[in-house]
């Protein structure tokens, strides 16, 4: 069963990297990052954190867009080019296939989000104190690395961008030392956005096992809206809109994922919360991405594996 899922997780990473609409928001989210350094440059000695918090905002907002947008697709894909009926006409099973496509749409968004954050690090870094010649070489000598393993070995051109970004990232962490608060802030951030991403990319497989690509996407973006708000709809007033309106709000906020924990406040992040345990929290919101993932894949490869193709 692992080997088949595996062929599948690695077939649908090998699809996404290779989308043009994946290889264009990944260069805006890079923009976005890189600008944030201007903006960081027009202030004192709050530069680091100006990067820190417009990086990690860009990292959080790209990665749900890149999920939903492969999610949305990765199926409807399979099933318009035909592809899907020799898959499935081999010893697979639908759920093994739903499986497999989520493990390789996270693998895919693990390289964005890890590379991303490897620069948001090395920004904040030269912004912190650190040699930005040193930090910027860094950079050019892994960007070398990779177009040269890829020149020699072409599916380095595929593979390579899983080390590439994991290269990014440990480089960006070491060169970050000099600003602790904002490494430890924008670390933090990386993994709950991967968390929260991982929800996400649940909730459009499961939209996309029985829809189109764009209501798949719509529903998911609405999932996602309502699941950051999940606190404000807890507090719903009911002196404007009425007991009945107010405790449906509270019945919806807690039907979805409250993904407002995946965005939590800075000191939080930088550990200066005293009253909250930031390993405690991370070990909290991880098992909840975890099972919320279980639930809705499950449900996924229910609705899928009955569902009529022809």
């Amino acid at each position: 069963m692992l080997g088949r899922v595996q062929a599948i997780a690695e077939n649908t990473y090998r699809e996404s990297v290779r989308a043009r609409i994946l290889l264009g928001l990944a260069g805006v989210a890079f923009c976005v990052s890189l600008f944030s350094l201007v903006i960081g440059s027009f202030t004192l000695e709050s530069a680091p954190r100006v990067v820190s918090d417009l990086g990690t905002a860009s990292i959080s907002i790209f990665g749900i867009v890149v999920a939903v947008v492969i999610g949305a697709t990765t199926l409807h894909r399979e099933l318009d080019q035909k592809t899907i009926f020799p898959i499935l006409a081999r010893p697979i099973s639908r759920p093994e296939y739903i499986v497999g496509k989520f493990l390789g749409i996270m693998l895919t968004i693990f390289t964005f989000i890890a590379a991303d954050t490897g620069l948001v690090l090395g920004l904040a870094a030269g912004l912190g104190g650190a040699n930005v010649l040193a930090v910027a070489g860094a950079g050019l000598v892994l960007v070398a690395a990779l177009v040269a393993a890829g020149l020699k070995w072409p599916s380095a051109f595929t593979f390579g961008p899983i080390l590439w970004a994991i290269g990014m990232l440990v480089a960006g962490a070491m060169f970050c030392a000099v600003a602790p608060d904002e490494r430890r802030a924008i670390v933090t951030q990386g993994l709950l956005t991967l968390l929260e991403v991982g929800i996400v990319t649940a909730i459009a497989l499961l939209m996309s096992s029985f829809s189109t690509p764009f209501v798949s996407a719509l529903m998911t973006f609405g999932v996602w809206i309502v699941g950051r708000s999940s606190d404000s709809l807890a507090r719903f007033p009911k002196k404007f809109f009425g007991p009945e309106v107010s405790a449906a709000a509270k019945v919806l906020g807690k039907a979805v994922p409250n993904l407002q924990v995946y965005v939590p406040p800075r000191p939080l992040l930088t550990g200066e919360a005293a009253n909250v345990d930031r390993l405690g929290y991370l070990l909290l919101a991880a098992g909840t991405a975890v099972g919320w993932a279980i639930a809705l894949l499950a449900l996924a490869s229910f609705i899928f594996k009955r569902r009529d193709f022809l």
